[in-house]
């Protein structure tokens, strides 16, 4: 079969399994101010339920940092109704999983689990959304103090990585680490996790995500049922976080540390997010990503660093496109054995200046082009993965018609889009720079 031929097979194969997998979506708001969302898919008698919270990290209040992923590990505790960790117990007794998750924009909860156990899973989560019992806290903050200490404080990347947003982010909140600062974690208290809860977990300040062998009405009939008569919070003001100031200045960090085994570099821009009704520099800034560094073997970065100069053993970029303000673009390169840090900085500047003469090879456009349909494709196959993209989207800013054009966008996108958004994006003032090393490294 010729390439071309077989791009057209495969194009229809993705076509059938998106007509089979994405279902039909439905939305409606609830008197109290919950919106609901409803994924249909009938292929097996599963479904996904979530509840999305428009708060996170970036929405704390100064010197509490860790509020909302202290809250997130509280939820598990008890209500008036049900003791301390019997919510996940009773989704584990139904054949399910639980779990919950915190982000700079959200805080989500979610159940997987059998269609014919939705209304218990309403009837739990509407329950502690409103009626959450909190005595001593200080288990669960000594909790996640410990999860710092493992995961963060004796991580050197970790706090490399910390080290890096705050010099980023200089004015916004998406600098404090979502797990809080040490010193701020230690004093939050059971006041501060009371009045957090009791303003922001509300109908009013949630989306209700129910993705799987549902029916909209049915849907309707439970969340109107169990969530229909929690009240709203009043007041709930728009989230109106601090931005950034134009830029004009790059920025350079080198961080020692005596456990590190592999030195590593890091360069971050700020750059745009999806925004509603405006997707189009979001969906270039995909495509950019994946050509410098999507693919550990074919991108621009992998190819000019890994193989044809051996000057790293991984050389990679990212970009973060749902956020509600202003997001990342990064490229990491860690040198090859013998290789300086500053060696491996120069190659990098040089393969991406000759990126910026030349522009994307077309041949490689086309096969990102063709790989990111069939990821967006493949994505829906996953009643969970449906899921999180309408609860991300809408806790970020954007819009069920913009979830659904999302596809479109990235299809829309041009080498020309490409190379403007990299103008824009790739401009030294407001990057940042960084160097980990061994406390015996090659210094600055």
């Amino acid at each position: 079969m010729t390439s071309r031929l077989a791009s057209l097979a495969l194009f229809a194969g993705l076509a059938a399994t998106s007509a089979l997998a994405a279902g039909d979506v439905t939305d409606f708001t609830l008197e109290n101010g919950m919106e609901v969302v409803v994924v249909e898919d009938h292929r097996a008698p599963v479904v996904m339920h979530m509840v999305w919270y428009r708060i996170g990290a970036a929405d704390e209040p100064p010197g509490k940092s860790g509020i909302a992923h202290f809250l997130e590990h509280l939820m598990f505790k008890g209500t008036d109704e049900r003791a301390s960790g019997e919510f996940s117990q009773v989704v584990e007794a139904n054949g399910g999983s639980d779990n919950a998750f915190t982000s700079q924009d959200y805080t989500a909860y979610y159940q997987r689990v059998a269609a014919d156990r939705l209304g218990l899973m309403m009837e739990m989560e509407a329950d502690r959304m409103r009626d959450l019992v909190l005595d001593d806290v200080t288990t669960e903050r000594d909790v996640i103090l410990e999860e710092r200490a493992t995961r963060t404080d004796s991580e050197p990347r970790a706090l490399f990585s910390e080290a890096m947003s705050a010099a980023l982010y200089r004015n916004s909140p998406n600098g404090i680490p979502i797990i809080g600062w040490k010193s701020e974690m230690e004093g939050l208290s059971r006041e501060d996790a009371l009045a957090f809860y009791e303003r922001f977990y509300a109908p009013n300040n949630a989306i209700l995500v129910v993705a799987g062998d549902v029916t909209p009405d049915a849907v309707k009939q439970l969340a109107e049922e169990y969530y229909g008569p929690l009240e709203p919070s009043a007041g709930l003001a728009p989230r109106m976080r601090p931005q950034e100031p134009p830029a004009v200045a790059e920025q350079r960090l080198v961080m020692k540390d005596e456990r590190v085994s592999q030195p590593s570099m890091v360069r971050s821009y700020l750059a745009p997010q999806r925004r509603a009704g405006d997707q189009a520099d979001a969906a270039a800034l995909v495509f950019l990503s994946e050509l410098l560094g999507g693919s550990s073997t074919t991108s621009v970065l992998s190819r000019a660093l890994q193989f044809d100069t051996n000057t790293a053993i991984y050389a990679g970029a990212s970009y973060s496109a749902t956020s509600l303000d202003e997001t990342t673009f990064s490229f990491v390169v860690v040198p090859a054995e013998g290789v300086s840090l500053a060696e491996a900085e120069t190659a990098l500047d040089e393969t991406l200046a000759k990126f910026m003469a030349e522009g994307p090879d077309q041949q490689a456009f086309e096969r990102i082009k063709m790989q990111i349909r069939a990821r967006e494709i493949y994505a829906l196959d996953d009643v969970g993965d449906i899921g999180n993209r309408y609860g991300e989207a809408l806790t970020s800013g954007l819009t069920i018609a913009d979830v659904k054009a999302w596809p479109e966008a990235l299809q829309a996108v041009t080498p020309e889009d490409v190379m403007r958004v990299a103008q824009d994006v790739l401009q030294a003032p407001g990057s940042v720079t960084g160097w980990l090393e061994p406390e015996d490294g090659e210094g600055s």
